[in-house]
């Protein structure tokens, strides 16, 4: 590799409803690196949004339009949330806290979405995501993107297996369907199957990134928190934390099967050259966002949108200070760690 070559590089980003402002943020400082080049990107939910969005800009105006145009979506957000119920209260504000637990809309809501589905609350099957797609991104401009693979996952309803939707194949209804959490919208419907959140079955995917994509680096942006040292005990607590296990569980089930084939190539002798080496790499801020609360994914105040990006970015900084020398060579995150 020629010295001033970008070092190329594949992107896996969860879902996390809010909290995708910091993967914009860890998007942000990647696309500002002149030294790295990305190749492909594996997005469920908030995750499948940046990766549309960034390849909207990307086919459009390069690395510096792709920023631009993550900033452009992230701010029409916040202002698509003004009219939300799901508000924090003024207490919230005083002491700083980003949840809405106790937000009166988000306790109404909660209470009356387990005994009504949103087929009762929302029967027209409105959607202001939709809107907010259709007006911020240029999917005919994405689909003929050729510089970036995209991979978004959505849950297939009648099946329980993970649909993929590659680049040519994404629409405005293919993120919908990938950002579709059921308590929440109406199953999408896309050549007669009906799907919701991707995040039940892959979040994100990654072995479309290892078959179908050139480069070694995979990095992983990782949004829910996998570990927790205490046990939940209020009914909100519990369910978050099932929640957080839910959405994390594909992630670990791709994980372990790649620590298993690296240990048969390893340890059983199988011919190196019918398997992909991936290097892998996790980018991550798992203290900060574990005590935000899972409500918080609700929030879409520009004041809180921000304040991921820059947890975003200073993640990413520091995190390509210590390891941007070892992209391309070795891999610097181990999954057994995680996993054991």
């Amino acid at each position: 590799m020629a010295a001033s070559e970008p070092k190329a590089v594949e992107l896996a980003l969860q879902g996390g409803g809010a909290h995708g402002a910091f993967t914009w943020g860890v998007l942000d400082r990647l696309l500002a690196e002149p030294r790295l080049r990305i190749e492909g990107i594996s997005g469920t939910s908030a995750g499948a949004m940046n990766a549309v969005v960034l390849a909207d800009g990307f086919a459009r105006g390069g690395p510096e339009e792709a920023r631009r145009a993550l900033e452009r979506f992230w701010k029409a957000v916040s202002r698509a949330a003004r009219a939300s119920p799901f508000r924090r209260t003024p207490l919230d504000m005083l002491v700083g806290r980003w949840s809405i637990d106790h937000s009166p809309g988000f306790r109404w809501f909660d209470l009356i979405s387990r005994t009504f589905s949103p087929y009762d609350l929302n029967p027209l099957n409105l959607n202001p995501l939709r809107g907010l797609l259709v007006d911020q991104v240029d999917f005919e401009a994405v689909r003929r993107c050729t510089n970036l693979k995209l991979f978004i996952a959505a849950t297939n309803v009648r099946t329980g297996q993970a649909k993929v939707f590659r680049t040519h194949e994404v629409t405005a209804d293919a993120v919908l369907a990938s950002a579709c959490l059921p308590f929440l919208y109406q199953a999408v419907e896309i050549d007669g199957e009906a799907y919701w959140d991707g995040g039940y079955m892959g979040n994100p995917v990654l072995f479309p990134l290892i078959d179908e994509s050139e480069a070694n680096d995979l990095i992983i942006v990782q949004i829910n928190p996998i570990h927790r040292s205490d046990v939940p005990r209020r009914a909100q607590d519990i369910l978050d934390r099932l929640n957080e296990i839910t959405f994390n569980a594909s992630l670990i089930k791709d994980l372990r099967s790649i620590v298993l084939l690296k240990g048969l190539v390893d340890e059983e002798g199988l011919n190196r050259a019918s398997y992909k080496d991936m290097l892998l790499h996790l980018i991550s801020a798992e203290d900060e966002l574990r005590g935000l609360g899972a409500s918080s994914k609700l929030n879409a105040e520009w004041d809180f949108l921000t304040h991921l990006h820059g947890i975003g970015w200073r993640t990413t900084e520091d995190w390509l200070l210590a390891n941007f020398e070892r992209i391309g060579s070795e891999s610097t995150f181990d999954p057994s760690r995680l996993l054991a």
